[in-house]
């Protein structure tokens, strides 16, 4: 809960060692609502496994390839849920289904990028960076928002975690919300003296920047504060991408200016014993975005939600029941404006002659062309080339209705 006592801790303007609220925090209370777009990015940390994640049940070459850690076809025990006849989710997905068969919920096998390093770190900083092979002082999703015009809202851009990733870094101010309820007062009646102290300045200016101040933070509390509850049916968990993704809610619930929010998702390197590694992190995901889309309700008319990783796994299971780093990986978009209900791109086949390097799922389609899609038609952008330098849309997926 976003309280007094971020007033307090995250001070400024230090009195008895006692501060000020954060300035962000303060714009953000007086910022107006305001229908607006919102693009909430994820990033599966640690190469996500497509394979086991968009099934593709169709293709013996996939069971042959993992005999021990493929999930099995739809129709029986822990199997593929089906979705359209050739691909279908991995079972601990199942509370997805119903934004598929909503048509809220779109699905991009194969996508990645051209660099093929192998290296989380090298991938995860170009993915950022909206390169496939250069390192920028600046993120792509912070490029797409740019500068602030003046009396923009502060929140404009926001993460979930305690670092601010290099997708955000960059000339438009981010916020790293970290945990929201630290910000409270430790002691009311300790506030209620300092807001009395400011106010007996005999520095007129300093008295009514402090008023306002105090104003302006009780009015924040009021939108993010205890009264906040996820709408009826959204169950977050109060770890991992549900916890992420509730901080995410209450600021857009707020009507506070949120447009671009980022968190991370790790746990996805599984060198071994896959299946079981990956199940509770994926069912995690899959509640949490559930959870915020079923909290979001109508607003999910203007709310776009992708995930990215830096690339797959090996097409081919290890000798520990796991996966080495790969090529290829997959991407979800969900949301009221996509055209879901349907997987997009092209399929590359998991035969030998037709995998990357004869061991890797190939990409077909470039991470850039979904975000690219995405930010001009959700956002309107026009400047892709600033976006994703060295890049050109030449064709869209028609993932926007």
């Amino acid at each position: 809960m976003i309280t007094r006592r971020g007033f307090i801790r995250n001070s400024a303007v230090v009195a008895a060692g006692i501060g000020a609220a954060p300035l962000w925090l303060v714009r953000a209370a007086a910022a107006p609502a305001a229908k607006r777009k919102t693009l909430v990015v994820l990033f599966l940390r640690g190469a996500a496994d497509g394979l086991n994640i968009i099934v593709p049940y169709s293709e013996q070459d996939y069971y042959t390839l993992r005999p021990s850690i493929a999930v099995p076809r739809p129709g029986v025990a822990n199997g593929a849920i089906d979705l359209d006849g050739r691909f279908g989710l991995n079972p601990t997905m199942r509370t997805l289904k119903g934004l598929w068969d909503r048509q809220q919920l779109a699905l991009i096998p194969a996508t990645g990028s051209a660099d093929s390093s192998r290296s989380h770190f090298d991938a995860q900083e170009f993915m950022e960076c909206g390169t496939t092979s250069s390192k920028l002082d600046t993120g792509w999703l912070n490029r797409v928002l740019g500068p602030a015009a003046k009396g923009a809202s502060p929140v404009r851009a926001i993460t979930a975690g305690l670092k601010m990733p290099r997708t955000l870094t960059g000339s438009c101010a981010a916020v790293a919300l970290g945990e929201m309820d630290q910000f409270r007062f430790d002691d009311p009646q300790q506030a209620r003296a300092i807001e009395r102290i400011y106010s007996m300045s005999r520095d007129a200016q300093l008295a009514s920047a402090s008023a306002e101040l105090f104003a302006q933070v009780k009015q924040f509390e009021e939108f993010v504060g205890s009264s906040y509850s996820p709408a009826p049916g959204a169950q977050y968990a109060p770890t991992g991408p549900g916890k992420s993704l509730q901080q995410i809610a209450r600021l857009i619930k707020a009507d506070l200016g949120v447009e671009a929010a980022f968190t991370d998702v790790p746990g996805w390197d599984h060198h071994q014993e896959e299946p079981n590694l990956m199940t509770p992190v994926l069912t995690q995901l899959s509640a949490g975005l559930n959870a915020f889309c079923t909290d979001m309700g109508d607003r999910m008319e203007d709310i776009v939600i992708v995930t990215m990783s830096e690339f797959g796994r090996t097409a081919k299971e290890n000798g520990n029941r796991g996966t080495d780093h790969g090529h290829g990986s997959f991407m979800m978009v969900l949301g009221g404006p996509i055209k879901g209900g349907k997987i997009y791109g092209a399929w590359p086949g998991l035969a030998t002659d037709q995998l990357f390097e004869k061991r890797d799922l190939a990409v077909t389609t470039d991470y850039r062309d979904v975000l690219a899609e995405l930010v001009s038609g959700h956002f309107g952008t026009q400047n892709i080339g600033d976006v994703f330098p060295g890049y050109r849309m030449e064709k869209k997926l028609g993932l926007l209705g």
